[in-house]
This record gives C-alpha cells, sequence and structure tokens, in this order.
C-alpha cells in the first residue's frame, strides 16, 4: 500500500518564486547557466553552482559543502521560508501547447521503494546513485520531485479540484511559457482522505526520476543504521514525489542517431535490414512512423519506412513489445553494433518535442549517417514492463511534465 505523508516545504516567497524556479543544471548550455545567473540573483541555479561565485569550477565534496552555504544563505536572506504546519501541495502546470498536469507534492516512502510498491521501468547507474547520495548526505535538501504516476482516482480528483477554487499561493510563467500554480492542503482532515486513498493503491509507477530515488534510498538505508533509535518517522525515510494521475501524463519518444553504419556501405545496410523489414523508400520528404513496430529512417537524403517482419521477432515478454528494445534488438545491435546504448559515443537521442526535420538536418550536415524515429511508448507498456521486473533501454522515453527546481524544498 502505497504510504504518503505531508511535509514542511521550503519555498521561495510569492513575490519572487519566479525568479528562483529553475530548470535542472544540466539542461542548460553553459551561456544559457552564464546569463541567468549574471543577472538573477535569485536563481536556484547560483546554489547548485556555487563556484559561480569564485569563477572557479568546484567539485566533489567541497562543492557539496558550498551549495549547503548558498541554501543557508538564501534562507538568512529570506529568499525561502519554510511552512509550520506540515502539507500536501496541490501543483498544476500549464505548458505552451497548452497541455495540463495537476497533482499533489507530498514525502513518498523510502520502504515502498524497497518493496516494490514504487515501481521502476530503468535501470540506474550505481555510481550516480552514489554520487547523489552523498550529494544528499552533505546539502541536507531535496529540490526536485521525483515524478510519480498512479491509477485516476476521483476522490483525490475532487480534492484537487475543490483546492484549485481557493487563491493559489504562487501563480508564474517561466520564460519558457509554462505556466505553474500551487496550493496548499494543511487541513487534517482533507490530508487523513488523500493518505486514505493511496493507502488502498497496491502500485504507483516511477515516471521520472529513477536516479533520484534511488538515491533517496540509498540514503535511506544508510541512515538507518547510523541512528540507534530509528523509529521509521524520520525524514531520511521518504523523500519528495510529484504524484499525478496516468491521465495527465504526457510521454513522447525519444528518436535515434547514429554515427556510422559499421562499416557496411549503404547497399549492404539495406540488405541487412531487409532481413528484419519491409523497407519502402519515402523520398526527401520528411516521414513519421504512424504506428508501434514501424519506424521511420533517414538516410543519404532520403526517408524510408520499415515495417517489422513478425516472423523474425518473438514478443515473449513486456519488454519484447517496446519499439525502443524492437529497434536495439533487430538494428543498433546485430547490424550496427551498439552493444551498450548508456556508453556508446556513436550513438544520440533526440526527445520527441523535434520533429523529423531535426533527424534529417543532423544527417545533412554530416555528423550522423543515419537517424531512425518512433512512435511513443504508452503509460500501459511502462507499467507492464515495469510489473514484470523489467527495465527499458536507456531514453526509451520523454515524459511530461519536465519540474523545475527550488519551488519546494524537502529538507532532511
Amino acid at each position: 500500500m502505497a504510504k504518503i505523508k505531508p511535509f514542511k516545504a521550503v519555498r521561495p516567497t510569492r513575490a519572487i518564486v519566479g525568479l528562483v524556479a529553475a530548470r535542472p543544471y544540466q539542461s542548460y548550455t553553459v551561456n544559457e547557466r552564464e546569463s541567468r545567473m549574471d543577472y538573477n540573483p535569485y536563481s536556484f541555479l547560483h546554489i547548485v553552482n556555487p563556484g559561480y561565485k569564485y569563477d572557479q569550477v568546484i567539485t566533489g565534496e567541497e562543492r557539496y559543502k558550498l551549495v549547503r552555504n548558498r541554501y543557508l544563505e538564501f534562507k538568512e536572506d529570506g529568499v525561502f521560508i519554510q511552512d509550520k504546519k506540515p502539507s500536501f501541495y496541490v501543483y498544476k502546470i500549464v505548458n505552451r501547447h497548452g497541455q495540463e498536469f495537476n497533482g499533489i507534492i507530498a514525502a513518498t516512502s523510502a520502504e515502498d521503494y524497497e518493496q516494490d510498491v514504487i515501481k521502476k521501468h530503468e535501470d540506474t547507474i550505481e555510481k550516480r546513485e552514489k554520487t547523489f547520495k552523498s550529494y544528499l548526505q552533505t546539502v541536507g535538501f531535496n529540490a526536485e520531485p521525483v515524478l510519480l504516476t498512479y491509477p485516476d482516482n476521483s476522490v483525490i480528483a475532487s480534492i484537487i479540484k475543490e483546492t484549485q477554487k481557493n487563491h493559489a499561493e504562487f501563480e508564474f510563467t517561466m520564460t519558457y511559457r509554462d505556466t505553474h500554480y500551487l496550493w496548499k492542503i494543511d487541513n487534517g482532515s482533507t490530508i487523513a482522505s488523500i493518505q486514505n486513498e493511496f493507502d488502498q493503491m497496491k502500485t504507483i509507477y516511477i515516471a521520472d526520476g529513477h536516479h533520484r530515488s534511488a538515491s533517496s534510498y540509498l540514503l535511506y538505508k544508510d541512515e538507518k543504521i547510523k541512528n540507534a533509535n530509528h523509529n521509521s518517522d524520520e525524514s531520511y525515510n521518504f523523500f519528495m514525489s510529484y504524484l499525478i494521475p496516468e491521465s495527465d501524463l504526457v510521454i513522447q519518444e525519444f528518436n535515434r542517431l547514429v554515427k556510422d553504419l559499421n562499416g557496411l556501405t549503404k547497399e549492404e545496410f539495406l540488405i541487412r535490414l531487409d532481413s528484419f523489414y519491409r523497407i519502402e523508400n519515402r523520398g526527401p520528404v520528411p516521414y513519421t512512423p504512424s504506428k508501434p513496430h514501424h519506424f521511420s529512417m533517414y538516410l543519404d537524403g532520403e526517408f524510408y519506412s520499415l515495417y517489422l517482419r513478425k516472423t523474425r521477432y518473438s514478443f515473449n515478454t513486456a519488454l519484447d513489445n517496446l519499439d525502443a528494445q524492437l529497434l536495439y534488438k533487430t538494428i543498433l545491435q546485430p547490424i550496427l553494433g551498439i552493444n551498450d546504448l548508456r556508453d556508446d559515443n556513436r550513438i544520440e537521442y533526440v526527445n520527441g518535442r523535434h520533429e523529423m526535420i531535426t533527424i534529417k538536418s543532423s544527417v545533412d550536415n554530416g555528423e550522423f549517417k543515419v537517424g531512425f524515429g518512433m512512435c511513443p511508448a504508452t503509460i500501459k507498456q511502462m507499467k507492464h514492463i515495469a510489473d514484470e521486473g523489467l527495465k527499458m533501454p536507456p531514453k526509451s522515453t520523454y515524459i511530461l511534465p519536465k519540474l523545475r527546481s527550488g519551488i519546494t524544498i524537502y529538507e532532511y
């Protein structure tokens, strides 16, 4: 049963929340980061990039300590304040395309992660898990929720809708034209009603944030061992999450670009492909696949459609049915020689926000030799793969909403 808990969030003041909120650090180019930090002293980027103050690149434990210092300075200067009562936070995002996301920010259980009540569908990298765990232990806070999804629930939907009739604590629009709203729920009976609904859910699913949740779990294990008076209620037993209903989740595809044909000529490559796919030349006009197990390919100035020859492929598990796995097993690995999708520098990924024209231009400029487009995975596929205890290949899904850092902060 899924256990969630209200918490006393540390939040920016209403007047400057739009200036504080930031995308994940890695999503900015160096120039973007520097520009924002040059002209916005309130940006959360100043906290996570403390070396900027000294015009130095600082790494490791020294950086973590300085992150902690910058965070405390933001609190001392009144940029951040902490709520006095444990609360749930109804959070709404409306993006520039008119897509709307409604959910609840809450503390979710590390024990649920351990016991597979919170299910995973992606592999994590151990080194990244441990690095972020050390970061959390030193800085003492987490500023970006894990994105979790749950089956649509009429009671929770009604509470969210009723809460949104009130004046929002926050309402601000980012430069990406995403508008964010936040309401606080600190009424005991409403909190209990929400907890009761989640308590009846056998499973909830990680949509985005597998490394953050894995690192929080490692932190929980460490702190539990160190605490002789551990009672399962300490803050380290939980991690901050944004929980949204499955119907609000948007899954887009990641398309693939490959730098060479693994020593094959164009003609040899097409002949090898023919054993797995029925191939049709679609000419120079961008072409997008229309159904599962159907890919588009751009090669040497022309688009192709690839239709799977199903006699050449066995569907034995939920993972086998995933297009990202299918592409890997029939083309990327056996023909193009790409075995490690995480570390092979011959392959890159383009998320579904970019149309096939991006694939075309990346090949036409000579940086890549061939590109592949696919249909997005579904929430049903994601859940089936997680339920079978399997893991998707990296970059199988590009999931919306994308969250901002520094809007609600969970302290350990």
